[in-house]
Formats: structure tokens, sequence, C-alpha cells
């Protein structure tokens, strides 16, 4: 049991407890739009939230050994009202996490991704019912299994292609091993070496034309690789590498100097430890270091592989600044009207998102950048209409609710760990704290 009571512990040069973008408007103005700072709903002056009932819902936690460590960020309009930092970045060593340490954030990568796609949409050289095959020739005439198929080989050609749109909403027919791990298609994609660090992403483009997709394309959602493929058309477009693309795109633009795929020596010690628990029982308490995952070298060595769907680092910091910008209507990165793309469901009347083994969420859509709540949901209590939200691997999570005009950032390294009921949870308590 971890007997951490860590205050949040705060960078180099700043005033203790308060980073340096705590409090801090963001306020962005490249596009010339002022932003009203401090003005919460009704005009109201933000106050500093009370972080101790937040506080206290990590720690027990850390304490019962679910998660390692957490660190997070709430804002209103705009400002940080919030901020903790509990629990470990190193177990073992028992070096408490501070804001500054560096989380691998999985899928999380997939906002910068489609940040930097509507970018291009918006800019006119992309459009979103583009055929990818335009694009990436490999994927211009691809199988499809039939319904009820026994075979990989059991396929039909796509009645349509799969286009730019079916990437930014997950229904292309693609999906990812590891979420069917027993499935055919696992062991398809494995021998194809689909995210495998060593193929580029051209080549991994080059390796999927060779696996039939699930179903045609638009029939319906699966979680899936598409982003990568994503990733691919962007540099296309671009004529630059994915981390090229995104430094000059996002990262430039809001000043997120911590954010790569892979991070600098000199930044290695800042890199907090992987850690995962019982994959059958995942509320059994105990933690194990996988720093090795998902594979030996991930996230310190480079590698051909830049992963658009799932391959960053970042900070708490950074990743306000991302979620920061588009909460406040996209500025500098989108303009209003593209981020009515980010806030609106995109899939079919009837459609919902639901992951394989798992009953479908009704009420919960999907934009061109993650997913939407559409409808009240009695199963999704602490997600309101309107809400945007998406998570990664090792747990790291985000959400902005423009209605609200509130943003939430947590970050925290249990891999296999973004399902666990501690997301909803901490939304729960920061909603009531915000009430209080």
């Amino acid at each position: 049991m971890s007997d951490n009571k860590n205050h949040p512990v705060c960078l180099p040069g700043e005033d203790r407890g308060k980073p340096a973008w705590l409090g801090e408007p963001c306020r962005l103005e490249d596009r010339g739009e002022r932003r009203a700072s401090a003005g919460g709903p009704g005009g109201r002056q933000n106050a500093r939230m009370n972080p101790s009932a937040l506080d206290a819902d990590l720690q027990a936690r850390v304490d019962r050994e679910e998660l390692p460590g957490a660190s997070y960020a709430v804002l209103r309009a705009g400002e940080v009202i919030a901020q903790g930092c509990v629990g470990w970045a190193d177990r073992e060593a028992r070096a408490p996490l501070r804001e500054d340490h560096l989380f691998r954030i999985f899928s999380n990568t997939k906002l910068v991704t489609s940040c930097a796609a509507l970018q291009l949409v918006e800019q006119g050289r992309l459009r979103v019912d583009d055929p990818v095959g335009d694009y990436i020739p490999a994927l211009r005439k691809l199988r499809v299994l039939k319904p009820g198929a026994t075979s990989l080989a059991d396929t039909e050609a796509a009645r349509e292609p799969v286009r730019i749109r079916h990437l930014m909403t997950h229904t292309a027919g693609f999906t990812y091993g590891f979420t069917q791990p027993d499935a055919p298609i696992a062991k398809a994609y494995a021998d194809a070496r689909i995210l495998h660090p060593a193929l580029d992403l051209g080549q991994m483009c080059e390796a999927l034309a060779t696996v039939p997709l699930l179903f045609q394309p638009g029939a319906a959602w699966n979680y899936s690789i598409a982003t990568d493929v994503l990733g691919h058309v962007v540099e296309l477009v671009q004529g630059q590498a994915l981390d090229a693309c995104f430094r000059r795109q996002v990262f430039e633009p809001l000043g997120m100097q911590d954010t790569f795929f892979f991070v600098p020596p000199e930044k290695q010690a800042r890199l907090a430890s992987l850690y995962i628990g019982d994959r059958k029982e995942p509320l059994r308490p105990g933690l194990q270091r996988a720093d090795r995952l998902p594979y030996e070298g991930a996230y310190v060595r480079p590698a051909p592989l830049l992963g658009g769907g799932g391959g960053l680092v970042s900070t708490l910091g950074d990743y306000v600044k991302l979620v920061c910008a588009l909460s406040l209507g996209g500025a500098p990165l989108l303009a209003p009207e593209t981020m009515r793309l980010v806030t609106g469901n995109q899939l079919p009347a009837g459609l919902w998102i639901g992951f394989p083994g798992a009953a479908m969420q009704t009420g919960r859509g999907h934009s061109f950048a993650a997913s939407v709540r559409v409808e009240p949901c009695a199963d999704d209590a602490s997600s309101v209409p309107g809400e945007v939200q998406w998570g990664g691997l090792a747990g790291t999570k985000w959400c902005f609710s423009p209605r609200e005009q509130l943003a939430v950032v947590l970050m925290t390294q249990r891999y296999a760990g973004s399902e666990l009921p501690y997301w909803g949870e901490f939304k729960a308590v920061v909603r009531a704290a915000l009430h209080a």
C-alpha cells in the first residue's frame, strides 16, 4: 500500500503549488479572436476550485494500488481552476509524480492527428469524402469479409471506397488486433506486421491492404488503426513525416515543447514508469512494472513507425494547452466552423460506438476527432450531452463540455487500465466540487 500523501510538486522556479500554466487564461489570439479569460458561465468570475476532494479520490486509488499515480487539471472557460498531482512516477524508487513528468498517451495521440487532418480540410487540401485510395493507392481496392464469414478468405469486394470520413470516425472496417486477440483477424494483423515499429506508415498501409475489412465501409463502428492511416494521409498531403507535421501544425502554434514520438535523451529521466495490473481482474490490488510495453525501447529509441493513432508522449501541461484551445473554440488550430466537426456527431442515425465484448454505448457517437455524448444515458451518468472525450491505453484521459465551459485532463500510467471506472467517477467528483 502507498503511504504517499505528497502535495503537488512544482517545476523548478515556479511559485510553490502553482505551475506556470495554472490560473493563466488560455488566450489564443492568433486568429484575431480575443477570448474572455475569467468570465465563467453567466459572466461570473472563475474562482479556484478546492482540489481536496479530487486529490482524495485519486489518492485512494493510489493507496489501493489501482493507479501508480495521477496528475490532473480542471479548466473553466479556459482557465485552469484546479490541479493536482498524487502518487508515484516510480513506485520502486519512491519517486513522487510531478507535473513535468512525461506520459505515454497512446490513443490520446488521435486528437493531434485529427486536428492536423482537419486543418487540411479547412485549407481545402483534403476533403472528408475523398477516397483514401486517391492518396494511398494500395488501399484503393479492398476486400471485405462476408457477413457470417468463417474464414478470412470468405470475402467480397468493397461496395464503396474507404473515405477520409470513415478513417476519422472508425467506420472504415479496420480493427486493432489487441481488441479481438482470439479472432482470426488478430492473427492476420500480426502476420502482416500491422503497427510493427520497424514499418513506417507507408509500409504499414501496404501491409494493411492484404487484410480484409471487417465490414463494408460506413456500415458499422469499430475501434481501429484508422487514425494511423489518417496520419499517413497527412504525411502525403504535407510532404513531410508525421512528427514534422505535428510540430509545424500543432505543437509550435500551442507552445507544446514536451510532446514527441520519442523522448530525447536529455528528457528521458522525466518519463514516468509504466505499470500493469491483473488483466483478468483489473480491480484486484497490485501493479507490476511494464516499461517494456508495447515493445522494448518504445518511446525512447527512435523507430520508423510514427503512430498517429497512439505513438506520442506528452506532459500534463502540454496536453492541457491542446484541450484548452479546443474547449475555447479551436484557435489557433481550427476555425469555429471546423470545430463543429469536432464537437458534433458524425455517425449515421442510430449508429453508436461499442467495443468488442461490450454492449453498444447507446447515445455515444463519434465526431471527426473523438467520442461525443449525443443523448443522456444511465450507463454513463458521468457524461453530459455535448461532451467530447477520449482516452489512451495507459489510462490518460481528457474531455471538454462546451455547454458547461468545462474541460478536464487526467494523466496516469496504468497499461490496459483505460476501461477501469476511475475516469467516470473522477469526473463526477469534479462536477460535485464545482457545485459545492
